[in-house]
């Protein structure tokens, strides 16, 4: 199948080191959102997490406001809310706030919640947290709709809720999935888009066009359609000028955070060494520490083993400092994103018209110049005579 041109993103829990100031990092990711937007950069997606010391947004709401005043045109995700952990009469009403507050940016993500220790402190069983999030996400689409909405569960009663403000645009939706099908069924039910966040992880990589066969599946039996463009798919990528630059700055925190993370994710696993790391990164296919020609090889098989998709999401964590890191984004903005958005394409068309024309140009320009020295010397010669004739 043709490949879909891709839009490009990222996507933040946000992860940072514990020894790293909480006010530094949150304006660092604010830095960050201004420099994608300046670069040309589609979405940013921002996420929701109240304990583990190092995913330090426990509001992405708020986040997202304040970045949507630093920003003017990249979309602004919830990436995701947990939404077992909110009304859904409430957390509607404050979706279509932002949406207002950002002028039409907002994407709404929706998940089940991840961390065991949220869970815990708000006493909620994470085994309910996907039934919970299903019930959610029904009444959810159904308010912005603009339906009045009477429903009771044994986690919370609405009687006659509706949304007093219209959403200022209509609020893209999208359902993160990882291994398990509960992502793409619901997606498929409300024609949402998908958010693979697993996506290159084995066991996620492994489900990906069964996954969106299911949201396919499910969309033509609910009578909704869901569209490849919107299917986001997610990479940890770090890239300089050279690989061994990129490694060098990995060396700040990517091992820290990985090995953080061998604890929340299934599947990973704890590593002694930063080098044999990013060698298992590179070589697995998980992700991408290098140059911007290994991302672009890395996209292609994203592409290959998916299907096609319209999103690509670089999970971003404090890999590097924040100087490397907006480098890294401006190295795709300028090397990476015009591989598949369709501009090099078409740039390329022209330089290659031009540099195998023999020089017709260059043949051009100069036969054109010849005839207007003959143009001015017959014109002058023409005028000598008409003074000598007076």
């Amino acid at each position: 199948m043709d490949q879909i041109p891709l839009e490009f993103g990222a996507f933040l829990a946000p992860w940072h080191r514990v020894d790293t100031d909480t006010n530094a990092a949150l304006h660092q990711d604010l830095d960050l959102a201004a420099a994608m937007d300046r670069l040309g950069f589609s979405e940013f997606w921002m996420g929701e997490h109240h304990s583990g010391g190092v995913e330090i947004v426990a509001d992405p709401m708020i986040f997202l406001a304040a970045a949507s005043q630093r920003t003017s045109r990249i979309r602004l995700g919830l990436g995701v809310m947990s939404l077992p952990y909110h009304n859904p009469f409430l957390l509607a009403d404050r979706l279509v706030l932002l949406d207002h507050l950002s002028r039409g940016r907002l994407m709404f993500g929706a998940g089940p919640g991840q961390l065991a220790e949220d869970a815990r402190y708000l006493g909620i069983d994470p085994l309910e947290n996907r039934r919970k999030m299903e019930q959610s996400l029904d009444v959810i689409t159904r308010l912005l709709r603009g339906e009045t909405v009477s429903e009771k569960t044994d986690w919370y009663d609405l009687n006659g809720a509706y949304l007093q403000v219209a959403p200022y645009s209509t609020i893209h939706t999208a359902v993160t999935a990882t291994v398990s099908p509960n992502g793409p069924k619901l997606a498929g039910r409300h024609g949402a888009g998908l958010l693979s966040l697993a996506a290159t992880d084995p066991a996620g990589a492994a489900v990906l066009r069964q996954h969106w066969g299911i949201a396919e599946e499910i969309a033509a039996e609910n009578g909704q359609v869901v569209d490849r463009r919107h299917w986001r798919l997610t990479c940890p990528m770090h890239i300089a000028e050279t690989e061994a630059k990129a490694r060098e700055n990995a060396r700040h925190g990517l091992l820290y955070l990985m090995n953080y993370l061998s604890h929340v994710s299934p599947g990973m696993q704890e590593v002694d060494d930063v080098d044999v790391l990013i060698d298992g990164i590179n070589t697995s296919g998980f992700g991408v520490i290098g140059t911007p020609e290994m991302a672009v090889e890395q996209i292609r098989r994203m592409q290959e083993k998916s299907g096609g998709f319209g999103k690509l999401l670089v999970l971003h964590g404090e890999w590097a400092a924040i100087g490397p890191s907006i480098r890294s984004f401006e190295l795709i903005a300028e090397r990476v994103m015009p591989e598949f958005n369709g501009s090099k394409a078409r740039r390329q068309r022209g330089y290659d018209e031009t540099v195998t024309s023999g020089g017709a140009g260059a043949k051009m320009t100069m036969a054109a110049q010849a005839a207007a020295q003959a143009r001015f010397d017959s014109e002058r010669a023409a005028a000598a005579a008409g003074t000598v004739g007076s």
